[in-house]
């Protein structure tokens, strides 16, 4: 469980094919440090398991369910990735309840440029419109943020200078591919309502 409050971000140092997945190898010295394998940590917003770690990487596995249905699969040597460790029970939600389970990708198809803030507008499957609100929850690579703007296809976030900074937002351009999560409890409301009463 994650809070979508990203703490750093990191480097991939390396991909490896391993069968039909891969192995990343990410660097961030900063936030490792009291982690161990078969803790999780959430990568661009997946939350995947530590099977290896130095000082100052961590090396993950990823397999083809998770390249089919997020971005990972187009990171190389050199991408950097939002990082944020497990939440503890005692800590403060300063997001909203990430999972890490990635529902869809989403495209960012402009970026405006404002005084001191950033706007980004991205468009996501259709089918996804019912568990977005206006001033809402959503996470983008792992990023807790609010639905600024709605459409039927997409939705804007304003993004302040801080999060500019310490995030992957920065290496947005329009094009770019990113992880989406809709607010889990709008899911399982869907699904109660459905299900519910059979």
């Amino acid at each position: 469980m994650f809070t979508g409050i990203v703490e750093t971000v990191g480097t991939v140092r390396s991909v490896t094919r391993m069968g039909d997945g891969l192995q990343f190898v990410i660097a961030a010295p900063r936030i490792f440090r009291g982690m161990a394998v078969d803790n999780s940590i959430c990568v661009n917003g997946v939350c995947l398991t530590v099977v290896r770690k130095t000082a100052g990487t961590v090396t993950v596995q990823v397999v083809k369910e998770t390249l089919r249905k997020t971005n990972l699969g187009l990171l190389g040597a050199g991408s950097e990735v939002n990082l944020e460790r497990s939440v503890r029970l005692n800590d403060r939600l300063g997001g909203h309840i990430v999972q890490g389970h990635v529902d869809a990708t989403g495209v960012v198809r402009k970026v405006e440029t404002l005084e001191s803030s950033w706007m980004y507008t991205i468009a996501f499957p259709a089918s996804f419109r019912k568990y977005l609100i206006s001033v809402g929850s959503v996470s983008v690579d792992g990023t807790s943020l609010t639905v600024a703007r709605l459409g039927r296809t997409a939705f804007t976030v304003a993004i302040i200078p801080y999060t500019h900074e310490h995030t992957v937002f920065h290496s947005y351009r329009k094009g770019s591919v990113v992880n989406l999560e809709f607010d889990v409890i709008g899911k399982y409301i869907e699904s109660i309502v459905t299900y519910g009463s059979k």
